[in-house]
């Protein structure tokens, strides 16, 4: 009887040691201390993240960065658990991740806009391209409509005009002088190779894989989108962790002066911080 309360104060004792170990943060072993797992894409999301470690060091929150090299694992590993957020994804694309898989995400915060690119190895001018040229885009239909809406600006095709432009498809073109064809079915990671290998054709690339290819979107580009665009990049969480003070400490963080500094300074335009959602 005796062994049996003692085992019983045992457990209970060990119950109470974890109820005071949950806090809904994401804790480490060192005392004191969160630590939260972020993924991101490699450039410009995880360089811009290696910048916040140590501000968030300061702060008491150690920041582990997870890169990845698509558009894909990051929200499956989120809804999953893995990370605690990620980085690397814009509005459009989260809306659609979510209604296509079920996501319950949100949104804690845009940082900066990548403005979308349209290259050409060998065509320097819009007045070069010619009679059936070949635009190739990711199969990312959330892109669809921001490329599209570039090559609506140069007068190059024109969309319905009662379809939201950023929803919009190449179904939606209603006006095609040129004749262009498209090409909607590469991966966004293989476009800047697609780019060296395909000759008179117009390749439309996200600016992180641009980076990353030793591309600069601002000189380089043949359509450049402009930093109006809608397209902001937003650290994105479970709903359940909206609330989460490590997160909000981190998006605060990245919106700081000495981030967006540095976001200007080393993308030099490429890459557009923004300070709110």
């Amino acid at each position: 009887m005796k062994k049996f309360s003692i085992s019983v104060l045992a457990l209970l004792f060990i119950l109470v040691l974890s109820a005071c170990g949950s806090s809904g943060e994401k804790s480490s072993s060192e005392e004191g201390k969160t630590e939260i797992k972020v993924g991101a894409t490699s450039v410009p999301h995880a360089e811009i993240l290696q910048q916040a470690k140590p501000i968030l060091e300061e702060k008491g929150i150690t920041l582990k960065i997870e890169e990845y090299q698509d558009y894909i694992l990051p929200n499956k590993d989120l809804a999953e658990g893995r990370i605690d957020a990620n980085y690397f994804q814009h509005i459009p694309y989260l809306k659609a991740q979510e209604a296509e898989h079920g996501y319950d995400f949100a949104n804690l915060g845009g940082i900066h806009i990548e403005p979308m690119g349209i290259y050409s190895k060998d065509i320097s001018s819009i007045d070069e391209i010619e009679e059936g040229t070949t635009v190739i885009m990711s199969r990312s239909v959330a892109d669809h409509g921001r490329i599209l809406s570039l090559l609506e600006r140069e007068g190059l095709i024109k969309l319905d005009e009662g379809v939201d432009k950023v929803n919009a498809t190449v179904d939606d073109i209603v006006e095609n002088p040129k004749n262009l064809k498209f090409d909607t079915g590469v991966d966004a990671a293989i476009l800047p190779k697609t780019y060296k290998r395909e000759e008179g054709a117009l390749v439309a690339i996200n600016t992180n894989y641009a980076i990353q290819a030793g591309l600069n979107p601002s000189e380089d580009a043949l359509i450049l989108e402009d930093s109006e665009s809608p397209y902001v990049n937003v650290v994105a969480a479970q709903s359940e962790d909206k609330d989460s003070k490590a997160l909000q400490t981190l998006v605060d963080v990245l919106h700081s002066e000495e981030i967006q500094t540095f976001i200007k300074e080393e993308y030099d335009g490429a890459v557009v911080p923004v300070d709110g959602k």
